[in-house]
């Protein structure tokens, strides 16, 4: 056909092939132009271009897709300014361990979402301050924010509810707590783990509030319950692992210490290489350092385990901030409005949890404990002897140290 034979196409031929180009993407796209050129004759690309309106760049490129059969990868990513994470590798591991000790879960466990006490800006400071940033390298504030948008944080103000009590020591738990667990995270040779109960459910046809595709017939009224189990859990912050236990007994010191080595005694083969094992939990009635069976029970675990424990303890009123504590409530959203009536139910219901792309390892302990085992006064004074308190937080943080087998 020769060059002439363009001029000739009638305009119904040409809205077509215009129309048809418009609907195609990428390498489609500039084949059909191609196919359609090289149809009209040899040397038809300027007038292509001109009477349809192709460019002659993008005929030639379907040409080479069309000669070598392979589509010509479009380098659109390559364009640009690269993201902050490519200039800065450790930026975002700096900023989440700023932000997570200042981050709450949702006290009533409503949502799954995050609160944090801290702003980008402020963000921004201490990554100057701590980490050594330059304020020229780092990006803006807004770029922050949204990074910590990213990552699950929501900066918002904490819910206004009644004030959140304080005990004089809270900002200097707190900024021991940090310091602690920055310093775990970042050494090789120690684990960190956080550990609590939930309230305890009832198990029933109760209405748990909420909304859910599946109808659901409650009862009324809460009667009296047939059982109740108490969900504890172990949550690894570095891996995003989750160990749900469901004690259908009383929560006692002795259950708390068992559901720690019966763990770790499932997952030390994979941390050989651990020393040091660092606890966050809540100051509660059954786990505190000054309960004496806890701490004859925890000694033990250290001495059997061959591990320098650190149990370091959240302030009161502001156990949202213990990591577990989330866990916590992606399980009441994934069972909420829905019907626990048997054991069996809450179990299946967390073994179906998805927290951070991963399903938890779900035990059902039958065990009975008894309560109120405690030590004497001299007994509880020899444990003193082989543990170390910081002083003047010594109620707060305690480590202790294996004892030669």
């Amino acid at each position: 056909m020769s060059l002439k034979s363009i001029m000739k196409l009638t305009d119904h031929a040409k809205s077509l092939y215009i129309k048809t180009a418009k609907k195609l993407k990428g390498t489609d796209r500039r084949q059909f132009m191609a196919f359609v050129v090289k149809g009209l004759g040899i040397g038809v690309q300027t007038l292509a271009e001109r009477e349809l309106g192709w460019n002659r760049r993008t005929i030639r490129k379907g040409m080479q897709e069309l000669k070598s059969g392979q589509p010509i990868i479009d380098g659109f990513q390559r364009s640009g300014r690269k993201r902050v994470e490519i200039k800065l590798p450790n930026l975002l591991k700096d900023i989440k361990s700023l932000v997570d000790p200042q981050s709450q879960t949702d006290p009533s466990f409503k949502s799954t979402r995050l609160y944090t006490r801290i702003t980008a800006s402020e963000v921004r400071c201490q990554l100057i301050k701590q980490f050594g940033y330059s304020d020229e390298e780092l990006p803006s504030v807004e770029t922050i924010r949204r990074r910590l948008n990213d990552l699950g944080y929501s900066l918002k103000r904490v819910l206004k509810t009644k004030p959140i009590k304080k005990i004089p020591e809270t900002e200097a738990i707190f900024k021991q707590v940090t310091q602690i667990n920055t310093e775990a995270d970042y050494d090789p040779n120690t684990l960190r783990i956080s550990i609590d109960a939930k309230a305890a459910v009832k198990v029933g046809e109760f209405d748990r509030g909420g909304k859910t595709r599946m109808p659901t017939i409650a009862l009324d009224h809460d009667f009296a319950t047939e059982s109740t189990v108490i969900p504890y859990g172990i949550f690894l912050p570095e891996y995003n692992e989750l160990f749900l236990f469901f004690v259908t007994s009383k929560l006692t010191a002795d259950c708390i210490v068992d559901l720690l080595e019966n763990w770790w005694q499932t997952v030390k083969h994979r941390f050989s290489h651990i020393q040091k094992l660092v606890i966050n939990q809540d100051n509660g009635p059954e786990n505190h350092s000054r309960r004496t069976q806890f701490m004859k029970r925890i000694l033990d675990f250290a001495t059997s385990s061959q591990l320098t424990l650190q149990l370091a303890y959240y302030p009161p009123y502001h156990s949202k901030y213990n990591p577990i504590e989330r866990c916590f409530g992606w399980l009441e959203k994934h069972w909420n409005s829905s019907l626990l009536d048997t054991i069996e139910t809450v179990v299946n219901f967390a073994k179906t949890l998805t927290f951070k792309d991963k399903n938890p390892v779900v035990t059902l302990v039958e065990t009975i404990y008894s309560t109120g085992v405690t030590l004497n006064k001299l007994a509880m004074a020899e444990i003193e002897t082989q543990i170390n308190r910081l002083p003047n937080l010594q109620k707060w943080f305690v480590e202790i140290f294996a004892k030669p087998t």
